[in-house]
């Protein structure tokens, strides 16, 4: 329990993943920030594969949640890069490791004993028992999100409180809101804009480049003074540009020119985000900007929505639609995520324009 630790000078946080994996833990790295307030705290994480996916430092640095890392590049299998690594946690001496990342397994035993023979005397929070590896089953067909699901098993040492807007801050700085308030000076849609990512990163979270293309050329039809800022990854600006080649307002491309928090900035001033399940939505709910988010089935509805009731979701065949009051629709027959119409989110974004969401 939390009153049976010793103290804690240098913690160890151990999450692997990027952009979206990382907001979604924010609620448990504020608790770790508020229980270990005296501690130096370092992240052992991973680099992403992918150019586009944007490592744990990109979200963390500058919000005061972590002073340091230790990258843990994929692949490092190998027994050198492996030596490497526990000599560098072992000579920085961790007093405590906590553990956040989703494995179960060998993986997760094989981890346990790599931080054991890292010099890390004690590990916590490691999801060892069964109800903490799953995600728990709640109303209209949606499981528990996986920031509950971290929440449960960090409880031994800690309280979080989802609900609470303070568990999500990116802690943005006045400096990163300049930068971004720089990079829409003096463009027309900068007053009333939507802001758009395309990227998904995996195929089989992909609504089609043709749909959101009807997508925003419908909606640009019908409110042709909206501005669209396009946010994401270098390789998403090409791709954006030919999905919003029918929009009648300013539009803007800042894929690829700004970093995460700047684009958290950028998106905190949009009327809405609009996007696939994706690391930009996560930021979006982070910075309290309703979102509509298109998801396939890689994962189970509900553990990777957005958090909060403000937003709308489309997860094929689900009819709940999130709002709330809950919102459904006619989900029938929809076997994947290109079976989506575009109909139902065309309706999804003026409601959020028109300021009508919950």
């Amino acid at each position: 329990m939390a009153d049976a630790l010793p103290p804690v000078g240098r913690l160890l946080i151990y999450r692997m993943g990027s952009l979206g994996d990382t907001v979604v833990a924010l609620p448990a790295f504020h608790m770790l920030a508020r229980r270990f307030a005296g501690a130096e705290r370092r992240v052992l994480t991973n680099f992403p594969v992918n150019s586009d996916a944007a490592p744990i430092q990109s979200v963390l640095d500058g919000s005061g949640l972590a002073h340091g890392y230790f990258p843990y590049p994929v692949g490092a299998r190998h027994p050198g890069g492996l030596l490497a690594l526990r000599r560098a946690i072992a000579a920085w001496k961790p007093d405590l490791a906590v553990y956040l990342t989703p494995r179960e397994g060998l993986a997760l035993w094989r981890d346990l004993l790599f931080l054991r023979l890292c010099g890390v005397p004690r590990t916590v929070c490691a999801p060892t028992r069964r109800e903490l590896r799953q995600w728990k089953t709640g109303n209209h067909g949606l499981r528990e999100s996986e920031a509950s699901r971290l929440a449960r098993c960090v409880a031994e040492i800690g309280d979080i409180d989802l609900a609470d807007p303070a568990a999500w801050s990116l802690g943005l700085t006045a400096a990163e809101r300049a930068a971004a308030a720089r990079a829409l000076d003096g463009w027309a849609g900068a007053d009333r804009f939507a802001a758009f990512s395309i990227g998904a990163k995996v195929a089989v979270k992909e609504w089609g480049d043709a749909r959101w293309a009807e997508l925003l050329a419908a909606l640009s039809a019908r409110h042709p003074g909206l501005g669209l800022a396009m946010v994401g990854g270098p390789n998403d600006g090409p791709r954006s540009e030919a999905a919003a080649r029918g929009w009648r307002g300013p539009a803007i491309d800042l894929c690829g020119a700004l970093p995460p928090r700047h684009s958290a900035c950028v998106i905190a001033r949009a009327r809405f985000f609009l996007g696939h399940d994706s690391g930009p939505m996560h930021l979006a709910a982070s910075v309290g900007t309703p979102s509509i988010g298109i998801f396939g089935t890689l994962s189970p509805p509900g553990i990777w929505f957005p958090f909060g009731a403000r937003h709308r979701v489309f997860y094929p065949g689900l009819p709940w639609s999130g709002g709330e009051p809950p919102v459904f629709r006619d989900a029938a027959g929809e076997a994947d995520i290109t079976q989506i119409p575009v109909a139902p989110v065309l309706a999804a974004c003026e409601t959020l324009l028109l300021g009508d969401a919950a």
